[in-house]
């Protein structure tokens, strides 16, 4: 049987540094060049965190969307029930007072905060004074609301504008409004959602008040104290003990519910305590909270009529997505992505008009506000240093996967322009930016891999941008995870290692430096072993020490010593490029999609250096592979220079210099085959300069 082609003869595998033969260069850089890598660690763990969280089962039936309130009088059972259970805001005294001088107020907050409960509370404490009635009024368009024609005396009147109102038509509204219930000695409470023209009230009618929701601890303690005020004592206490487990908090996966939230708790709760749900059905119940929200923004989203009337809802719903995505990044990183999303549902929505952006548009934190978000100071990773930013996120971490999952599963339509959206996004530079979206992408390739696998995984594996690559390698990794899309993901990238087209190979291999797409490490290892022999090195090298900063180094290690036995030169010469990627890359450098908290502390060290630290069992190993690169004719230079720079580096840091310290005597005793004079004599040049 003949040699494989690139088999060596055993002279030169045994070959010693001074022999003549095809010499290696230190590697530099990944794939990208250094783009991607630094700040690419926290961002990978930030999606995980986000966009990873184990689920369980959810009753998303449980709680049907309840049907719109009648217009007319308030029935007197729900004012009754009112006076019973709501819990009056801070400002009750000065949003009434407000009401009294004005005759309208426009209450503006967000949807289930309770803003309806206390607009009809205000109504009742004047009614109460004037002898009038509460009533609600329907609205009927920009130019009005129906049934206000019928307006009383002394009467109070609760009207609630759509979320989607156009910013331009809310103003004239309620000045006629105002006017209106002025003359005719009656009372109006508004209630507007979040957003651009509340925003804009707020800055400019003395009758715009913004509306905070009382405590939702508060709102859980009155309802369920009026539950189970008839039933056995210390029933009571049981459920409040219920609401503080620390599984029930977790499964709810929210901030801080909103009262409407608080009050359907409560209800479950109760049910709890009274033995009627079990421990599961409870958290099933809690697990819902999150969906319920997502479900309803997209079903408020759902009509939203004609360009450029509809581009409020679009912005509202590409704000969520992105937020989706980026929950916890800098707030220009999610504006820009909302901005280019809402671009792509536009003209989607109608194909012959072209929207623009609005220049100078409400303060962040009221467009946030829709998004049921915050914002506040953070920081993002540069590799070498961080910086401060604006960050922002979800009030609640089970809201981000809850608005992708939906969005996707629920939403056939929005699939094409979120997939060119994320395909755009994974083109970007910046680590912060493509990594994110190329973990979202793989979630969405799990839930749906046929689609995803053509509308995102190939274009973004057969373009000609080496980011691109990267993100099609870490979304198919990323979508791996999913035991049932593993063995389809593992035969594509089989597929393609095979194959003639170059970048579905450097894909490939890519992709199996995450260890997940082949079953396991091991699996993963001998992908790349294979596809060396079509690669210089570079590509798969990088891959191969992406390994070797994961979960199981001793594995990867013993796969290198044994190519570096083998008679194949592509493994050999992939074992040493490996070697020298270790000594000289940085680990932080080196993120994987899983964790890895041993090297955490060593994150700025050579990947070498923080292996030795962190685990120190792999020394032996280490020393081996770095020997036979001095030793070797072929890497001999490129080793000796990337050990007197490694050793150089670690002078800076006396942590970094101890493990060294310990390292080198094994270095030059250990093994069959002496180091090399001159490498040696470098070696001690350097140390005694130091």
């Amino acid at each position: 049987m003949s040699a494989p082609e690139d088999a060596s003869t055993p002279e030169e595998v045994s070959a010693p540094a001074q022999s003549r033969g095809r010499r290696l260069d230190i590697p530099q850089g990944g794939p990208l060049d250094g783009t991607g890598q630094p700040g690419g660690a926290r961002t990978a763990r930030e999606a995980r965190a986000h966009l990873h969280i184990a689920y369980g089962p959810a009753r998303m039936c449980a709680d049907p969307a309840p049907n719109p309130l009648p217009e007319g009088p308030v029935p007197r059972e729900e004012l009754a029930r009112l006076r019973r259970l709501h819990r009056a805001v801070p400002e009750h005294a000065a949003l009434r007072d407000q009401l009294r001088r004005t005759h309208l107020l426009a209450l503006c907050g967000e949807p289930g905060t309770g803003r309806a409960w206390t607009g009809l509370a205000l109504l009742t404490d004047l009614a109460e004074l004037t002898g009038g009635g509460v009533s609600r009024l329907g609205y009927a368009g920009p130019d009005g609301a129906s049934g206000v024609e019928k307006t009383e005396r002394g009467h109070g009147y609760l009207l609630e504008l759509p979320a989607h109102q156009a910013e331009s038509t809310v103003e004239p509204l309620l000045d006629r409004l105002r006017a209106h219930f002025a003359e005719h000695e009656a009372f109006c409470v508004v209630l507007v959602a979040g957003g651009p023209a509340a925003d804009r009230l707020l800055r400019g009618r003395r009758h715009a008040m913004a509306y905070r929701p009382p405590a939702a601890a508060d709102v859980l303690d009155r309802h369920l104290t009026a539950l189970l005020a008839d039933r056995p004592t210390g029933l009571l206490e049981t459920a409040r003990a219920t609401a503080r487990r620390p599984e029930l908090t977790e499964a709810l996966g929210l901030d801080e519910p909103r009262p409407g939230e608080a009050a359907r708790l409560a209800g479950h709760l109760a049910a709890h305590a009274e033995g009627r749900l079990s421990d599961e059905r409870l958290l099933e119940h809690c697990r819902s909270f999150a969906p319920h929200q997502a479900r309803e923004w997209f079903l408020e989203a759902g009509h939203p009529g004609t360009l450029p009337a509809a581009l409020p809802a679009l912005r509202a719903a590409a704000l969520r997505i992105a937020l989706a995505v980026f929950d916890g990044s800098a707030h220009s990183v999610v504006a820009e992505a909302a901005e280019l999303l809402a671009w792509e549902l536009a003209v989607t929505l109608d194909p012959q008009y072209a929207p623009g952006r609005p220049l100078f548009s409400a303060r962040p934190g009221a467009c946030l506000a829709t998004a049921r978000a915050v914002h506040g100071e953070g920081v993002e990773d540069l590799g070498d240093a961080s910086v401060p930013v604006r960050a922002v996120w979800f009030e609640g971490r089970r809201l981000a996967p809850a608005v992708l999952h939906e969005s996707w599963d629920g939403h056939h339509n929005l699939r094409g322009p979120m997939a060119r959206w994320l395909r755009a996004l994974c083109d970007d530079l910046r680590p912060q930016v493509w990594v994110r979206a190329a973990v979202a992408a793989g979630v969405l390739c799990a839930r749906d891999y046929l689609y995803g696998l053509v509308e995102l995984a190939l274009p973004l594996a057969r373009t000609d941008s080496p980011v691109q690559r990267m993100a099609a390698a870490t979304a198919l990794a990323e979508a791996s995870r999913a035991p049932e899309v593993r063995s389809a993901v593992h035969g594509l990238l089989h597929a393609w290692a095979r194959g003639d087209d170059e970048r579905e190979r450097e894909t490939a291999a890519l992709a199996h430096g995450y260890g997940l797409a082949a079953g396991s490490v091991a699996a993963s290892l001998e992908e790349l072993g294979r596809l060396a022999r079509a690669d210089d090195g570079r590509t798969t090298s990088y891959s191969v020490v992406r390994l070797l900063a994961g979960a199981e180094p001793e594995t990867v290690l013993a796969a290198l010593t044994h190519w570096l036995r083998d008679t194949r030169r592509a493994r050999r010469d992939l074992a040493l490029l490996a070697t020298l990627r270790a000594v000289t890359t940085r680990t932080s450098h080196l993120w994987s999609l899983g964790e890895v908290p041993e090297l955490e502390p060593y994150a700025a060290w050579p990947l070498a250096t923080a292996l030795l630290a962190a685990r120190p069992e792999c020394g032996p190993r280490l020393a081996e592979l770095l020997r036979a690169a001095l030793t070797w004719a072929r890497s001999a230079g490129a080793a000796e220079a990337a050990l007197v720079g490694w050793i150089r580096r670690a002078a800076g840091d006396g942590r970094q210099l101890a493990v060294l310290c310990d390292f080198l005597p094994r270095l030059a005793q250990d093994g069959d085959e002496p180091l090399d004079a001159g490498a040696a004599t470098r070696i001690r040049e350097v140390l005694e300069a130091l």
